[in-house]
């Protein structure tokens, strides 16, 4: 049996298993998703990355909770390539893996990490311009997909009050973007998530040189 089969086996019925688990079995794929050295997006592995995702449903919010950060992880690289796929993985995990992976890429606990792609104080300073665009899209199309996620849109304008953005970015037609979704609220990481909004204003107020 694979992962959550054993562990479900070893406890009592439907008891979630460790967190450092999950982990073990799901890092493997985002490395395969996301390998630099392959120019074209490796759409099966992608499909079994968000599969995963989805599969975690006896547990209260791991898998959706802990996918983000391996993600963040991606984006982050210095190479441009396994960023870009890393970025690709994101979004179609927000196209397909439901509420409780939208309120977690909702928080400022991911949307910091993101923000450090754009900031100069941070990743910014050597993130490629191709990258930067990117995130800038990926943020400014879920301000318009999820009006109702206030964090979304304030990290958002952030961004535009300290000039990293300039303009909101024109979203290309064919964009797929998923519809909008319930906010959730019981997460393992909500108790961070007011120490997370400090960080946020923090990494905004030194983007800029003074």
């Amino acid at each position: 049996p694979g992962p959550r089969a054993g562990a479900a086996a070893a406890g009592a019925p439907g008891r979630c298993p460790l967190n450092v688990s999950f982990l073990v079995s799901l890092s493997p794929v985002p490395d395969e998703a996301t390998d630099p050295s392959v120019a074209e997006e490796s759409w099966e592995c992608v499909r079994r990355f968000c599969e995963q995702v989805n599969a975690d449903h006896l547990c209260p919010a791991p898998a959706p909770s802990l996918a983000p950060r391996l993600l963040a992880h991606k984006i982050q690289s210095p190479q441009e390539m396994e960023a870009l796929h890393a970025l690709t993985v994101l979004e179609t995990c927000v196209n397909n893996c439901g509420e409780r992976f939208h309120s977690e890429i909702a928080k400022f606990r991911f949307l910091n990490e993101l923000i450090k792609v754009l900031s100069p104080k941070y990743h910014g300073a050597w993130s490629s311009e191709k990258v930067k665009s990117r995130v800038t899209e990926i943020i400014f199309s879920w301000t318009v997909w999820f009006p109702q996620e206030v964090k979304i849109r304030d990290a958002y304008q952030m961004l535009k009050k300290q000039g990293i953005v300039k303009e909101d970015p024109k979203l290309p037609e064919d964009k797929i973007l998923p519809p909008p979704s319930p906010r959730l609220r019981n997460s393992i990481f909500d108790t961070d998530e007011e120490k997370s909004k400090v960080n946020l204003k923090l990494y905004m107020s030194c983007c800029l040189p003074a």
